[in-house]
């Protein structure tokens, strides 16, 4: 019997336009399940992904409250859940006032919470599906400017370990993906607005190179397919070798 399969499933992919959605989304199709995708610019994921056999599009804005039950409301029962938004931008902690901490944090922490508690008041979650949250190592190596992003991804992890205790006597898993550097357009957008120097010795510490969005995109996949029944309430680390020695 192959686990590793997703043929027949309803997954939800919120955040679908970003690069490691994009290679999720390619991912599942390929693999035959159904899916539900979501975007602030669902025209513009249709374009990039040229997707419409049993392809449902939504808009919606995880940061706000009134889109989330509507979306809600239209989803078909789900197998499995991943949430990839997220915003990164630096403040030092002296400067951080509440429209910052909002900007940054409700994205990442508050679409979540919002999103799931939804959904399973709506039970739209089947029993024995899986959830997956797009989280970072920084949350566990903060760095200068990241407070809040990092106390953000922190949040969700310890969120996501809750749910797996709350949801387990549904078999519903629920974990997390604490990814390193990846080549997505934040990591380009970095590349153009920092000194060369700079970037280059952050990029010599990762053993095995910065990871590409298919990497996380496989690893999520284990996650939804029953090869990983037995996982909650956990993290995998996507680093490239880069806190091996921390």
């Amino acid at each position: 019997m192959n686990n590793f399969l997703l043929e027949g499933k309803h997954i939800l992919i919120i955040g679908a336009s970003s690069g490691i959605g994009l290679e999720l989304v390619k991912l599942c199709f390929e693999k035959k399940a159904k899916l539900t995708l979501t975007s602030r610019d669902v025209k513009k994921l249709k374009t990039d992904l040229g997707l419409s056999e049993n392809v449902k599009y939504l808009e919606l804005d995880v940061t706000n409250e009134y889109e989330i039950k509507s979306a809600s409301d239209k989803i078909e029962k789900v197998d499995g859940v991943v949430y990839l938004p997220g915003i990164v931008s630096l403040y030092p902690v002296q400067f951080i006032n509440k429209k910052h901490v909002d900007l940054v944090r409700m994205p990442i922490f508050d679409g979540a919470v919002y999103l799931v508690s939804s959904l399973l008041r709506s039970k739209r979650i089947n029993n024995g599906s899986s959830m997956v949250f797009v989280s970072s190592i920084s949350s566990s190596y903060p760095y200068k400017g990241g407070a809040i992003y990092t106390s953000s991804k922190a949040a969700l992890e310890t969120y996501s370990k809750t749910l797996s205790i709350e949801l387990a006597s549904k078999k519903i898993r629920s974990n997390c993906i604490k990814a390193g550097l990846v080549e997505t357009k934040i990591l380009e957008d970095t590349r153009e607005n920092v000194e060369k120097e700079i970037y280059d010795y952050h990029i010599e510490k990762y053993p095995l190179g910065v990871g590409e969005p298919l990497d996380v995109a496989n690893a999520i996949f284990f996650l939804l397919s029953n090869a990983s029944k037995w996982i909650t309430g956990t993290e995998i680390t996507l680093d490239g070798g880069l806190t091996a020695g921390a």
